[in-house]
Parts: C-alpha cells; structure tokens; sequence
C-alpha cells in the first residue's frame, strides 16, 4: 500500500529526532534502563536484516498506543541502528502491528485472540495476513500494549525477533503503585536525589518534561499510577485553585498509561472547605467530599484515587470525633466509587506516644489491633495499604501478620523503595532480596501455601482489588535516585509488582545488562555486588531482627542506638547490661507473636524454632544466648560487623576491576559513592560494637572490638588552633572525643609523628562533614602536601556525629619513621572542620 503524504513526513521527523536524541545523548544515568544500547552490528545484519520488519501500523489514535508505537521506533533504532517507517494501514509486506484485541481483530479477521490475559497484560506473537506473517504486539486493553512494546524491546536479543515471540504475560496484581512523598515547597520527606520533580514554591512546576520521562519509566516496568505528593499531606492539593495544576501532571502521565493518585489530609473539609468539622459521619462532611471528588474527575476523568494517613504520627483522623478507620475510609471511598476511584488507607496507624515502662506495650501490634476486628466492614473500593514488616521498614522484619488478619478488605504491601534506613542511597542496598523474603513468606492464612504475594493479589480471598505499592521519591538528580546502582530498586519494584515470582538473580541481572551494557564480566560484577548488598548492610548495622540502630529520632542514618529506647515511638530494643531484644511472646511478652496464624506463632513462639535473623525482634536474651549457628548473640554481634567492613572494601575491589568496561562519569560517580560506604561502614562497625563492648561488659574473642592498633586519634595529636571535644553519642567517634577548630581566624591543624616501619601506606582522614558549612583541608606529609579537598557532601546533620562521619583516603604514600604527618584545614559557616583520626594501613591491602 502507498505511503500517504502525512505519514511520510512524520517518518522524516522521527527519523531526524531519533538521530539528534541518539548523537546528543550522554551516560548521566538519566537514561536509566531504557538506554537501548547498540547490538553489534554483525549479529543486526545476521538476524536482523531479513527478519525485521520495515514497516510499523499502530491501530488506535490514543496517546497511550501513539507511546508504545514512538517508543518502539526508539529502541530499534538505539539498538538496531534501523528507522521504523510509519503506516496507517496494513501494507502489502510484513509489518509489526500494535493494537488491542479488538483493533487487530478488525484489521486481520482471521486473528484469534487469547482468552486468558487479564487487563494490562498482552501477548507477543505473528498473524498470517494473505502472504504477509505480521509480528504482533497485543493486549486486551491500550495499556497492555504498551507493556507488551517495552517487553519486546527489552527482551530484543542479538538472535532476532523471532527469538522472544509467544511471549504472554499478564500482571500479577491490578493496582501497581509508587508513592511519592513530595512537599508542595519541592522538598522531599526521606528524598535522596534532589528536590521534587513534581513541585516547587506551592506549586506544580512550569517545566513537565521531567514528569514525562518519569512517567515512562514507571510505564517500562508495569506500574500504572502514581500518588506525587506526601502522605503527611498539604490540603492545598484539594483546592479548587490547584485543581488545574493537578491536572497538567495527568496529562503528562497519560500517555505512559500512570493514573494520577494524591495524598489528602483528613482534615481537609475543616481546613479547605469552610466547615467547623470534619466527622466523617456528619452530613455537611460526606457532601464535602462528595462534590471534592466530582470537582476532581471533572478536570481529571482517569484520576486514579486517594492515599490516606489518618491518625498517625500527628496526623488528623477519625479518631478525633471517636470513629473508626472504617468510617473514614467509607465516606471518601463511597465518593470514589461511582468514578472508579479508589481509596488506599494506610494501616500505619499507631500510638507515638507509648509509655515505654510498661512492658506489654508494643507498637508492632497496632496494625492488627486496629484493622484486624474490622475485617469485611470497608467498602470494597478501599485497600488498606500495609508496610511489608510491623515496625518502620527496617533492615529485616518479619511480615506484618495483618496479611493474613484481613480475609475480606483488600490489601496492598507497601515497601519503601527510598532508602531511609537502609542508607539513603549513600550505602548500596538492593532491596528486591529484602522484599522477596517478605513476598515469598508463607502466612499460612488458609493452610499452607498462602504466601504474602498471593493474599495481597487477593488470590486467596477473592477480595476485588490488590496490589504493590512502593515509596519512589526520585527527584531532580540526573540519575533519579541521587545512585546509579540505587535505580535497581525501582527497576525491581516494578519487575516485581508484575510478577513477584520473578527471582531477585533474574532482575538484578536484566537490569545490569540494560543499564550497563551486555559486557560479561560487567552483569556478572554488577549483579554479585547488588546481590549481596542487603545482607552486607545488614551485617554492618542491625543484629539479629533488632532493627537498624540508627537515629529514630532524627535523620535515621546513622548509628545511634540509645535512641531506640526510653521514648514513646515503641522502636525499642530493650538492651540493657544482661541482654537485648524485645519479647514478644504470647508467654511471657506482648503477645504479638499470637496475631500470626498458629503454624506461624509456634515457629516464632520457642526459641529453637524461631529463625536467628529475627530473633531479636521476639525474645529477649542474654548476650551469652548461643544461637543457631553456635555462635553467642554478642560474639556474632561483632563478627557480623567486621565481616560487613571487609565486604564493603572488597565492593570497591571488584568495582575497580570494572574500568574501562563502564563510562567513565558512571564509573567515577559509583566509585566514590562505595570508598564512601567503607568509611561509614567502619563508623557503624566501631558504634556497634563499641556500644556492646561496655554494655555487656564481654570482650571479642578475637580482640578487635574496641582496640584499633593503626589509628592515631585526633585528642592524641599536636593541636593548633583545635580544641578537644565531647562526641554525642559518645560511640559515634573513636574514643569517644573529636577535635574542632576553635581559632578566631577559622584556620588551624593538627599533626603528629609517624614512628612505624618505611614502606608505601594509604591514609584514611575520619572527619565530619556536616550540613551547615564546606570546610577545606589539606594532608602534609614531611612537609610536601599529597592531596587536598573539601568537606562537601551534603550528609544529613549539621553536628559531628555518626551522620556526618566520613572519610578521605589518600593511597599510595610513601612513609618514613620520623615524618611529620600533618593536617590543615579552613573551618566554614557553623562546621568547625572537626577531625575524629587518621588511620594507617599498609597500601597492600
């Protein structure tokens, strides 16, 4: 069939596009994992010259099929060097047609259509028509085209097209969600990569470009929606005014197929609306929200629904009139329900204020307690949305037993892709291995066999909606995440929100080869590094089920374990001198053990079955407590954290090995993000282990815990203008004391004599690098200065502390018995260039 004029002249702009985005385009992680990298060019004229189709017929003028048509002619053309021609109806040759069920069936009479793909999901396969085998991308509905498109391209291999045909999919749960905790002023609760793409000064940014790609990326793995603000919400997102506002981030959604979510305050009739109340049980309140929700859809017909945080950490909710969750969740869900929309309410729900004296109090229960006696009472739009564990997204918790506890409401997981306590994308922590643990646990709900993945999909219960929700928080950082390496976990929620059957070894894998290219020893390197991480982390930070100990009361980084005790946010460890862990037997405990069905509770119930990397989390035992693994608690306290250290140093090893083979902005960037983590891995280590030392009063065997042989302590050399400090808490520094700079002109040093064996060693300057100020220092050795830099990395806290210790390493230095090692520094704004040690290692190692 003949080209018409208009076809021709978009394949000519599409053609010139394609090419200035392919010259212009350079390695900052933007790209993240659609890069669509070149295959060789011997296997494209192998494979690829007589097999690919020429010609592309998209059917259907939506914006969500016009999506998946540009992007295919994308990533053919990154990755087969081949322009796509553009036809609106079926040629006289083969041709790859995109359309939905119906579309297809009306072009070519003869296709039958699978009968078992749920919506979004698709099929990828070819359709005889007169002489010509189509190649097919199709699905029950225009979403589900998309995703087959991005499948296809991310399955195209060097052995053809026909290589990933029959390929049939469909999601695993309807609703697969990222939340984003976004502030109206651009700010970001728990964001690590920059400020909010989505707002700025009150208002929706100007610029929606960034919002766009966003939206393709969540697209490229299966997620359908997106809640851009925070679940601590501003009411102002309800307005009438900002109505408009809200609608521009729908459109720039809409052709990726990402439904618009919001968070709103429960307040919000009292605050936005002109009433005095805010019942959800008083007739001026439903008409509230009656009218907010047609006001919405009327601007925004697709708009996906509500996430609700009622009645916890401050936040107003039913409570305050003596209601309950379920007459919250009805008045808004009610006004929801004739559009579709749908309602996820938080099951965080607890009591910040719990007296931490009395033993029986436990935060892990409230979950439970508070939604379990209302199972079945929810409208059946509403999902209560439920943390993967029942604390705070901690390094390793066990599932939250309201999983199995709602056998009528919808549910949904929500996991916190964010790394706000697993190192805040500093620290590498591929959490699919995390999440999988919880996934895959079996509850034993309805007997055996009934695993968390398959009660939140409903596929238990038969509850009508289910899903996986995850807290993304991107932001305007090139990379997204503020780490390249970090960007696996968004990739991995959405490979496992589409299908949590999928292996954490087969994600990490697919991802390094779409991020990093198809090298070898790159996927390899790449994968092994990710997929130890969680457990490494954990080593390094959080014993046996306690938690992470860090800083609940602040910037939850880093290490800080008092502050997990005698407050009421009910984190606590209950360490004292004879032990650690909190009980939460049904025996002699909390009795949160008896929420778990009865296989459950007894596994956890007695100390022989309870497994030991959550231990902590249910019982309460000695330090001198022999574990499974016939190690003590405290002896395995210690291994685990030098064992942890020793990891992250060889991360930088194996990393190293990969020059040349990765870009050099990329490679840079990661290299200074794991020389970092060993620095602050060994802050952790020391903070640990320190604080166990004195508390239990038991040495490590092995004599490493509390004697550092090649440190010279700052407190122990020559000050000038430094006086000596006070760190607090007192295990966040060596020894427990820091040197700052006191003197009036800002300026001073510290130095010392070096008095071991001649030889080449590296360096390892532990300072702090607060946020309140850029200092400047400048390493001397024998008077020749070997390196210089400044103390600008933006670490969460504006005091010395275990935030904001880190470290230099300068390596490769030539010493002698006698030389002077000294160390210059220019204080700023409110850091005082405090300095904590150098440490002095042989350059072997």
């Amino acid at each position: 069939m003949k080209t018409s004029p208009f076809s021709r002249g978009l394949f000519v702009l599409l053609c010139s596009v394609s090419a200035l985005a392919i010259r212009s385009r350079a390695e900052t992680g933007y790209d993240a994992w659609l890069r669509y990298e070149r295959i060789d060019d011997a296997m494209v004229k192998k494979n690829y010259d007589q097999s690919l189709p020429a010609v592309v017929v998209s059917l259907g003028n939506s914006e969500v099929i016009q999506s998946a048509r540009n992007e295919l002619i994308r990533g053919v053309r990154g990755m087969l060097g081949r322009t796509l021609r553009i036809e609106t109806a079926l040629p006289d040759e083969n041709a790859i047609l995109l359309g939905t069920f119906d579309e297809i069936k009306k072009m070519v009479p003869t296709f039958n259509a699978p009968t078992d793909l749920k919506a979004d999901g698709f099929c990828l396969g070819t359709v005889k028509a007169g002489s010509c085998q189509h190649l097919i991308i199709t699905a029950p509905n225009e979403r589900g085209v998309l995703y087959g498109t991005f499948t296809w391209l991310r399955k195209l291999s060097p052995q053809g097209p026909g290589a990933i045909l029959g390929e049939k999919e469909s999601p695993y749960v309807p609703v697969r969600l990222v939340n984003q905790w976004d502030n109206l002023n651009g700010t970001i609760e728990r964001g690590y990569g920059g400020k909010s793409i989505f707002f700025e000064n009150d208002n929706v940014v100007t610029n929606l470009s960034r919002v766009r790609d966003y939206g393709r990326l969540l697209a490229s793995v299966g997620i359908n929606g997106c809640c851009v603000n925070n679940v601590n919400a501003n009411p102002r997102v309800l307005t009438v005014e900002f109505l408009p506002q809200l609608a521009r981030l729908a459109q720039a959604f809409r052709p990726w197929g990402v439904k618009l979510f919001v968070s709103i305050d429960f307040s919000s009739p009292e605050k936005i609306g002109g009433l005095d109340t805010f019942d959800p049980l008083d007739p001026q309140v439903i008409s509230f929200w009656n009218k907010k929700v047609d006001e919405i859809y009327a601007a925004i017909p697709d708009f996906g629904g509500f996430v609700l945080k009622a009645d916890s950490e401050g936040r107003l909710g039913p409570s305050a009139y003596h209601r309950t969750p379920v007459d919250a969740a009805n008045v808004i869900a009610r006004a929801l329900k004739p559009h579709g929309g749908i309602l996820f309410y938080r099951a965080f729900v607890y009591n910040s204020h719990l007296d931490w004296r009395n033993l029986k109090n436990d935060r892990a229960r409230a979950a439970c307690d508070v939604f379990h006696p209302r199972d079945g009472q929810f409208d059946d739009n509403v999902v209560v949305q439920i943390k993967n564990g029942p604390i705070d997204f901690q390094v390793r918790e066990p599932a939250s037993p309201l999983f199995a506890g709602l056998k009528k409401t919808s549910e949904a997981i929500e996991v916190q892709i964010t790394q706000e306590y697993t190192g805040q994308q500093r620290h590498l922590c591929f959490l699919v291995p995390m999440w999988k643990t919880t996934l895959d646990f079996d509850l034993h709900a309805k007997g055996a066999n009934t695993p968390v993945k398959a009660l939140v999909a409903g596929k238990v219960f038969g509850q009508p909606t289910g899903g996986l929700v995850g807290v993304a928080n991107v932001g305007r950082d090139l990379n997204w995440l503020g780490s390249d390496l970090a960007m696996a976990n968004l990739y991995g929620f959405g490979r496992l929100a589409w299908n949590p059957d999928l292996s954490g070894e087969q994600i990490v894998e697919e991802w390094a080869r779409l991020t990093f290219g198809d090298n070898p020893k790159v996927v390899r390197t790449v994968s092994r590094l990710l997929l130890k991480s969680w457990r490494v982390y954990e080593d390094y930070t959080g014993p046996l089920g306690a938690g992470t100990l860090t800083d609940i009361l602040g910037s939850h980084y880093g290490p800080n374990i008092e502050s997990c005790e005698r407050n009421g946010w009910g984190q606590w460890i209950r360490a004292d001198t004879n032990g650690i862990g909190m009980d939460r037997t049904v025996a002699t405990g909390t009795d949160f053990i008896g929420q778990y069905p009865p296989a459950v509770a007894q596994m956890y119930e007695s100390l022989k079955t309870c497994p030991d990397n959550l231990l902590l989390f249910f019982h309460h035992v000695p330090y001198t407590y022999v574990l499974h693994s016939g190690k003590t608690v405290i002896q395995h306290v210690y291994d685990t954290h030098y064992e942890g250290v020793e990891e992250t140093g060889n991360y930088v090893r194996e990393w190293k090995s990969l020059k040349g083979l990765i870009d050099d902005h990329r490679y840079h960037a990661v290299l200074a993000k794991l020389e970092y983590q060993v620095g602050h891995a060994t802050v952790w280590r020391d903070a640990i282990c320190q604080w166990f030392l004195k508390e239990s009063g038991i040495p490590d065997k092995f004599g490493r815990a509390g004697h550092y042989p090649n440190r010279i302590e700052a407190e122990n050399m020559t000050l000038d203008g430094y006086k000596v400090f006070d760190v607090n808490p007192w295990e966040n520094a060596s020894g427990g004391k820091a040197v700052e700079c006191v003197s009036p002109d800002r300026r001073g040093s510290v130095c010392f004599r070096y008095d071991g064996k001649p030889g080449w060693f590296n360096l390892a300057v532990q300072y702090f690098d607060q946020n309140n100020g850029v200092s400047r220092f400048k390493l001397h050795v024998a008077s020749q200065l070997v390196d210089e830099w400044q103390a600008d990395g933006h670490l969460p806290f504006s005091q010395p502390g275990g935030d904001t210790s880190t470290r230099h390493t300068v390596c490769g230095v030539v010493l002698r018995p006698g030389d002077e090692i000294k160390i210059e520094a220019v204080a700023d704004g409110g850091e005082k260039a405090p300095i904590d040690y150098v440490g002095i290692e042989p350059a072997s190692r």
